[in-house]
């Protein structure tokens, strides 16, 4: 095993957290985040069962995570328009400044 891959294995930490009334002893180098991401899983899967009328704890998980995943597919989909529409600002000015950097030099040509 690679040092790197001993470092981070050994770094890792257990965290025992709460999902859907069901305790989970989980593994990994930040067991706050490990925690806040079981209340995100804990809070879906109760929203979940509150709207449905199903009681089966597996059906209530996959119902969460197909509405985690729609929401990160909404996210993911809004960050490459912002990211892409950034990319089309910073490439509008560019062809901007180029054509300023271009006249003014130019004008110095006739000027010398």
């Amino acid at each position: 095993m690679a040092n790197s891959q001993q470092e981070t294995k050994d770094a890792a930490q257990f965290v025992t957290v709460d999902i859907y009334d069901q305790a989970y002893r989980l593994r990994g180098p930040d067991p706050a985040y490990i925690q806040k991401l079981a209340e995100i899983v804990d809070t879906k899967m109760r929203a979940v069962a509150a709207q449905g009328k199903t009681v089966d704890s597996l059906r209530v998980a996959v119902l969460a995570a197909l509405n985690i995943a729609d929401e990160m597919s909404a996210l993911e989909e809004r960050y490459k328009q912002l990211t892409g529409s950034a990319k089309e600002t910073i490439r509008n000015r560019a062809s901007r400044l180029t054509g300023l950097l271009d006249s003014v030099l130019s004008e110095e040509r006739k000027i010398s």
